[in-house]
């Protein structure tokens, strides 16, 4: 078989993207020139590795098995070229870290940014997901390291216990609910919402939760980003369900009211899973460890006190 890494590394990302297009940018050629790429790859592999359908690229079962191979491949030469770097310039790499939106706005964020000022030779790639898909995805090699809330029963994982936030209602300060210490998510799904964007995994969350009460969310505004929220629930456009996380040091602090939620989901569990079997480079063991040792973090670990609920 004749080929190279580049069409190998092709290969990945049209799967990773499931588009030609998108996939021939990844590696900086034209998409004329990534389906000639991928023609030739497929001969010399001897079967079609995609269908081409309306959709986009989708793999055939031949293509699902060489993508697991060739995610071992670069992830091993990752690996190799993070040992090699040691001896030449200190320490170079890339991280691919997938987390849900309460772990990388309150705490993942923040430590990584600290890490990669350690580390100036290291990259890193990050991706936002629902909680229940992250298990999965570290698996399937999809990333490095993986930060979501509550248990998994995804096999082949080590699970590292990261963080614990607790979920609440934000309001105005003269809102009518400013003065209830605590209420139950059905009482705001009364108001008016200001939520994070339609693909966040925070406004997933609250929205297939308020589905279970029988009700849905009245969104106002969707915001890019829990600095935008916060801001927009302070001027009284609506209220909000946050990680209690990242209200620390945030300016529109003081103009606000926090409601614990008394619901038994409202206490998160944040864990940090990678593959049991990964024989990581040592700058992704680095990258773990930092965000699990980071004192801000590692304090949150102490238990909270639970509702009656729980």
């Amino acid at each position: 078989m004749r080929y190279e890494l580049t069409d190998l590394r092709l290969f990945l990302e049209i799967a990773q993207a499931g588009s030609l297009t998108a996939g021939a940018s990844a590696v900086f050629i034209t998409p004329s020139a990534a389906s000639y790429r991928l023609k030739n790859l497929e001969q010399a592999m001897g079967t079609p590795l995609f269908e081409r359908t309306s959709r986009g690229m989708e793999l055939t079962p031949a293509g699902d098995a060489v993508l697991t191979h060739v995610r071992e491949l670069f992830e091993g030469i990752e690996r190799m070229q993070g040992d090699v770097s040691r001896f030449i310039s200190g320490i170079k790499g890339h991280v691919r870290l997938v987390a849900n939106s309460s772990s990388l706005n309150g705490f993942v964020t923040q430590t990584l940014g600290r890490f990669l000022v350690a580390y100036p030779g290291i990259d890193a790639d990050v991706d936002e997901r629902q909680s229940e898909t992250i298990p999965s995805a570290v698996l399937a090699r999809e990333a490095d390291i993986g930060i979501f809330a509550g248990g998994t029963d995804v096999e082949g994982l080590t699970v590292h216990p990261y963080a614990v936030d607790r979920l609440v209602i934000v309001t105005p300060r003269d809102h009518v609910l400013a003065a209830q210490h605590s209420i139950r998510l059905g009482a705001a799904l009364d108001f008016d919402f200001v939520s994070m964007n339609r693909t966040s995994s925070n406004y997933l969350f609250l929205r297939d939760t308020a589905a279970k009460y029988g009700k849905n969310v009245r969104t106002r505004l969707h915001a890019h980003g829990f600095e935008a929220v916060l801001s927009l629930v302070a001027a009284g456009v609506g209220v909000a369900m946050v990680p209690s996380g990242v209200l620390a040091n945030r300016q529109q602090s003081a103009q606000l009211a926090v409601i614990e939620l008394d619901e038994p989901w409202a206490l998160r569990e944040l864990n940090l899973v990678v593959r049991k079997d990964a024989r990581f480079p040592n700058f992704i063991t680095a990258c773990m460890n930092f965000l699990l040792e980071d004192p801000v973090v590692a304090a949150t670990r102490t238990p909270l006190p639970r509702t009656k609920d729980e």
